[in-house]
């Protein structure tokens, strides 16, 4: 559970808001959920039977009351649960979208950890093979808006319910007949989620696997019309994309369409974005049924492919950095940083004393554009010096309080356009 300092963060922060706007663009609004929610709710969502419940989970018993109460593994239960909390699916279909911290107890790898941060996005109330395409075609958006290439679309339906049944059933029979291969993990499976063998990277397993039914052979003309619309609308919008007979999700809640969005880059836990439909869910939670879609990227993942790209930001400090000294100019520095914030102008000032020259080294040292300096003469003039550290404007001159706040505004706005001008040529 690694921290997030001051440079990183700034990174985070920078990433963010691309991705509010991103969202913002396709309708979709913020929604913010609790961290812990009772452990039942994971366990009617996910499946019992599933690697997150049964191992991931970091899960307590809350001592007041004696609750059980788990640190959430993943948002959507938890905002399905919200939106019927809350009856939002009865005043009109729900685009929502939630950042945060997510907990699992897994081995931590690159992009990877234990406390980890995901972007969620849900649809609620739609029907149609509209939505889940319209999902499937914002992460392409997004790649694009973060300058990423190389990630490659997989896609999948799972029918229905009663369809996986059948074909749960035949799977049964068909890796009972081989037990001798399957390792442990997949016998422990067998009976409980024999879908999950499908996704196996057990190498000793894979000509098996390759041999097992297939879900696609056992579903209806509504799901193949449904799946097959998914794909249509994709190559209408030029989006090439794998379908990939294996790919499974490792929630019980998943029905009809499934997607991935994979990488090579982050080692062999490549997924960077994973979602699809789960038309069960609500009423699994004891909401009145409805449709939904939705999926889920990680923070960590996309960031280490962001910055594997070169898309590391150039660091800017603040605008101004504030340097004093003396009695009256300390007491009007206050007054000078305030009213440049009051303007929209970012503005540190300089604590805890030190000689011009130590503070300088400072100023310098934050990235401001300008510093702007005030001694007992300045202070007694009403004026202040404004000296520009990053070749922006003129050379250092003395400025009115009152002007300052212009002086600064029309100094980087020259800059800013002598930059674009160079950047061209």
């Amino acid at each position: 559970m690694p921290d997030i300092l001051p440079d990183e963060a700034e990174f985070w922060e920078l990433f963010e808001d691309t991705v509010r706007s991103w969202l913002k663009s396709y309708g979709y609004r913020p929604i913010r959920m609790p961290i812990v929610e009772p452990t039942p709710l994971f366990k009617r969502a996910i499946g019992e039977v599933t690697d997150i419940v049964e191992k991931e989970m970091y899960s307590f018993v809350d001592s007041l009351n004696g609750e059980p109460l788990t640190l959430r593994p993943e948002g959507t239960a938890g905002c399905v649960r919200a939106v019927i909390q809350h009856n939002l699916i009865a005043q009109a279909p729900q685009r929502l979208y939630y950042m945060g911290q997510m907990f699992r107890h897994e081995r931590p790898q690159k992009g990877r950890y234990r406390q980890f941060h995901q972007v969620g996005v849900e649809a609620l109330g739609f029907t149609g093979p509209d939505i889940d395409a319209e999902m499937i075609l914002m992460g392409a958006r997004l790649w694009d808006d973060l300058g990423l290439d190389g990630i490659k679309l997989q896609l999948n339906t799972l029918g229905q319910p009663e369809e996986r049944a059948r074909h749960r059933a035949d799977l049964i029979i068909y890796f009972e007949q081989h037990q001798d291969i399957l390792d442990e993990e997949a016998k422990r499976r067998l009976h409980t989620n024999p879908l999950r063998i499908l996704d196996s990277k057990n190498p000793t397993m894979q000509e098996v696997i390759v041999g097992a039914p297939k879900l696609i052979d056992y579903l209806g003309d509504a799901s193949l019309e449904h799946f097959n619309a998914v794909q249509q609308i994709l190559r209408d919008a030029g989006l090439p994309f794998e379908i990939n007979p294996r790919l499974v999700r490792g929630l019980d809640y998943y029905n009809l369409t499934v997607f991935e969005w994979v990488t090579d880059r982050l080692g062999a836990q490549g997924t960077v974005c994973a979602g699809g439909r789960y038309d069960g869910l609500v009423g699994q939670l004891g909401g009145k049924a409805a449709p939904a879609c939705g999926f889920a990227m990680g923070v960590e993942r996309l960031i280490a492919l962001v910055r594997d790209s070169g898309g590391e930001p150039a660091k800017r400090g603040t605008d101004v950095y504030v340097v004093h000294m003396g009695e009256a100019a300390s007491r009007m520095a206050f007054r000078v940083a305030e009213g440049l914030r009051d303007q929209g102008i970012d503005a540190v000032l300089h604590c805890g004393g030190g000689s011009f020259k130590s503070q300088m080294k400072k100023a310098d040292a934050s990235g401001a554009v300008f510093a702007v300096i005030i001694g007992d003469d300045e202070a007694a003039a009403g004026e202040v010096s404004l000296k520009p550290l990053r070749e922006a404007g003129d050379e250092q001159k003395r400025v009115k309080v009152d002007a300052l706040g212009d002086a600064i505004m029309n100094s980087m706005l020259d800059w800013d356009e002598t930059t674009e001008e160079e950047e061209q040529a």
